[in-house]
């Protein structure tokens, strides 16, 4: 039954028409947007599919971008705002996480048959956030016009209709045929839908947004539905990108591009949480390239293995398309590899997978870089966790599959913590004899700057300067009221708010 909605807080749905148009940024727009006029906000998604998540205080999982939402809102992340995780493994399957553990591995047809108790669950979700708040910013998924889809449909207008919520449709400009992507998702929606729709927001300007003041009379004309505003793309603050579609394809880098000290992230097909790099391509004096064919690594100061969905999968395409071998020589001639997660499993020796976890049954011989073993099996491991490693003390997360054994004793981090609890094993990772092969299975380890120093000290870059407020919580915080401020520049905010029925009751901050 849909919530009283006296008793409950209104909900406003970004929707979009398409991936990666900005509707996660727009929602982390909103939630800070409002919280800096003392309304009591939440994020909510009902459906995720992404292979960016990250841990809840009572060490659960979620999609990463809902937990930058809640950090922009200034609340704990909880299972509420993100009911449904799908975590793709293959083409047609994925991991389906509901309130935030792992419960089995579907196919993408059988994942359809369980629909509408999972819509029954994200609604329940969405009723606990509204109870405890004054605002729920939800988000939709892809775009919200999949005409083949929309009889499944549990995160787009089934929602919102639940909600009885307005509806924002984000579209991005800077992909060309922006016009297009407006009236054409109108025009695949039934009536009832498209009077849901209370305006739009053009995401990703570049130039003088004067110039553009004729498309949006001509959307406005057009449509009859008003453009809320166009908002300019940014440079000077960085928010988490949701979709890994932001570094796919990237470029070979030849060495005439490497003009100062720079890392490698190799882009393996089922990466995650590479997120895990974004306070590294913040500090200034390097280059974070993130890298997909097979290329000579010498000119690199360190490369990363980062966290893989199938680690077995991503282990053959890099045998396959020439990475092992690159990756081995750069090892021989004293280069710096960093395992994260996926990454640690696929520098091992061994991978099994016994029960047939992310595919079919079987071992997969490893890159042999460090002398560790690794068994897939349940249950998942999710934690917030405190490590120590040379002296620093650092704080990261913990999402994985399985448990790796080290063979000699070469641990590279002392774990402290595990969601507020002593750790099963106070050794993790592992570290090779020189210090120049390490790993581990820390999800946010760059987010401690003293934790980045000693790191980038490590391969050699000990001069680079770090800051203190360079990477990490704080550092989010501040770019989030930059995102805010920007989203309240160039939005007319006064008809934004008489949309949310919240114009007459916020308190505007100085």
């Amino acid at each position: 039954m849909k919530p009283d909605q006296k008793k409950t807080a209104p909900c406003i749905s970004v929707l979009g028409t398409g991936s990666d148009v900005g509707k996660s940024i727009v929602v982390t727009a909103i939630c800070r947007f409002f919280l800096n006029r003392s309304i009591r906000v939440a994020p909510y998604k009902a459906q995720n599919m992404s292979n960016n998540s990250g841990v809840t205080p009572e060490g659960l999982e979620i999609g990463r971008a809902q937990i930058v939402q809640a950090e922009a809102c200034r609340i704990p992340p909880h299972t509420d705002m993100n009911p449904v995780l799908l975590k793709p493994t293959t083409d047609v399957g994925c991991q389906v996480v509901v309130r935030g553990e792992a419960v089995e591995n579907s196919t993408a047809l059988n994942y359809h048959t369980k629909k509408e108790s999972l819509f029954a669950t994200a609604c329940e979700s969405l009723d606990r956030l509204r109870a405890q708040h004054e605002l729920v910013v939800m988000e939709g998924a892809g775009s919200c016009a999949e005409v083949n889809l929309m009889a499944h449909d549990i995160v787009n207008f089934r929602m919102a209709e639940y909600a009885d919520a307005p509806v924002i449709l984000v579209a991005d400009i800077h992909r060309g045929g922006v016009f297009a992507q407006l009236v054409g998702t109108l025009e695949c929606l039934p009536q009832k839908q498209r009077d849901r729709i209370a305006g739009f927001i053009i995401n990703r300007f570049r130039g003088d947004i004067r110039l553009f003041q004729d498309g949006v009379k001509w959307i406005e004309e057009r449509t009859g539905k008003k453009v809320f505003g166009v908002l300019p793309w940014f440079s000077h603050f960085r928010i988490e990108a949701e979709d890994s579609v932001v570094i796919e394809s990237p470029p070979v880098i030849s060495p005439e591009k490497i003009t100062r000290p720079a890392i490698a992230v190799i882009r393996i097909p089922h990466i995650s949480n590479f997120t895990d790099f974004d306070p590294l391509s913040a500090i200034r004096g390097t280059d974070l390239f993130f890298i997909e064919k097979a290329q000579d690594l010498s000119d690199f100061a360190a490369v990363i293995l980062p966290g893989s969905k199938n680690t077995r999968f991503d282990l053959d395409w890099l045998k396959e398309t020439g990475w092992a071998a690159q990756l081995r020589k750069y090892a021989e001639k004293g280069g710096h590899i960093l395992g994260i997660c996926g990454g640690y499993q696929i520098m091992g020796d061994s991978v099994h997978d016994p029960d047939g976890l992310e595919g079919l049954p079987g071992s997969t011989e490893g890159l042999g870089l460090l002398p560790v073993e690794t068994v897939l099996d349940a249950p998942k491991t999710t934690s917030l966790s405190r490590f120590l490693w040379q002296g620093a003390e650092g704080r990261g997360y913990e999402i994985h599959m399985g448990q790796t054994r080290r063979k000699s004793d070469s641990p590279l981090l002392r774990v402290l913590e595990q969601n507020g609890s002593p750790p099963r094993e106070a050794e993790e990772g592992c570290i090779s004899s020189d210090g120049k092969i390490m790993a581990t299975y820390m999800h946010g380890f760059f987010d401690t700057p003293a934790i980045t120093r000693l790191w980038l000290q490590s391969i050699g870059l000990g001069h680079i300067a770090v800051s203190d407020t360079q990477g990490g919580p704080a550092a989010r915080d501040r770019d989030y009221d930059l995102l805010a401020e920007h989203f309240g520049n160039h939005i007319d905010t006064q008809a934004f708010l008489a949309c949310t029925g919240l114009s007459g009751k916020q308190k505007v901050s100085p």
